[in-house]
């Protein structure tokens, strides 16, 4: 792993909240279609304290100012899951992982369990209701392949290894588990035929200092290339083809947050 680079502020003022156990919530997740930058915004709505902004995709401007492109705390109400679970319920949602795709963006909420088509004019459609067929399974992220799109997951706390899944979605939106054995999956990464998944925690119990890694799924069989992270929260593949992933990504902290590079084996 490599430590290394200086980051600046382009766009600051955004909603955001802290829960009751110490998560921050705010700005889940960034994509591009073409030069234009959008964000997923996570912690607004009134579950959020945030009455007068609700959980949104954003529209970042060149300039660092932006408005509201999508009212994602709308339409989940007004399009609700077939099944939710009562007891770990957040109205606005927890929007994880966004992704852009032939000029439309595909964002992930595990807390009702769901995958959004949004479009560069602000429509919001429903790829798939993951929790319909497979239940309160948590999905987390996604990722384009050939025909649709794998979609891996969370599960639900306390940990249980091997609990987690890479799923297949179609472009017709069904969904089907295809690979079992997975923990605790937060970001999944695919590269022509490996794919990478990013673990939060693979111990049991509750997220544990130090017990995230990046395995690799490779003809069939895992294999873990990096470990000892602390509730890695992103991933993503860069040019230079090496993984780059959000370390400290919740609960440390002020300044503890880091992005490593890990050389691909």
């Amino acid at each position: 792993m490599t430590y290394y680079g200086a980051r600046s502020v382009f766009v600051k003022d955004l909603p955001s909240a802290r829960a009751a156990q110490g998560d921050t919530q705010g700005v889940a997740d960034v994509a591009f279609i073409g030069d234009q930058l959008y964000a997923l915004l996570a912690g607004g709505g009134c579950s959020h304290g945030h009455p007068r902004f609700p959980n949104s995709v954003l529209k970042i401007n060149a300039d660092g100012s932006w408005g509201r492109l999508a009212n994602l705390s709308a339409y989940q109400a007004l399009h609700p899951v077939t099944a939710p679970d009562p007891g770990d319920f957040e109205p606005d949602g927890v929007w994880y992982n966004m992704i852009s795709v032939d000029s439309n963006l595909y964002a992930v909420e595990p807390n009702h369990g769901e995958v959004d088509e949004i479009t560069p004019e602000g429509i919001v459609s429903r790829l798939i209701d993951v929790s319909e067929t497979q239940g309160h399974v948590v999905p987390t992220s996604i990722a384009r392949v050939k025909n649709g799109f794998y979609l891996a997951n969370l599960d639900s706390f306390p940990i249980t290894p091997g609990s987690a899944s890479r799923f297949i979605v179609s472009d017709l939106g069904g969904v089907k588990s295809i690979f079992s054995g997975l923990t605790t999956v937060v970001s999944i990464v695919v590269d022509g035929n490996d794919t990478y998944f990013l673990e939060l925690s693979d111990s049991p119990g509750f997220p544990t200092p130090g017990k995230g890694d990046v395995v690799r799924l490779r003809g069939g069989k895992l294999k873990t290339i990096a470990d000892g992270l602390t509730v890695p929260t992103g991933m993503t593949l860069g040019p230079d083809g090496a993984l780059y992933v959000s370390n400290f990504g919740d609960g440390g902290p002020a300044g503890a947050g880091q992005v490593v590079r890990i050389t691909v084996p």
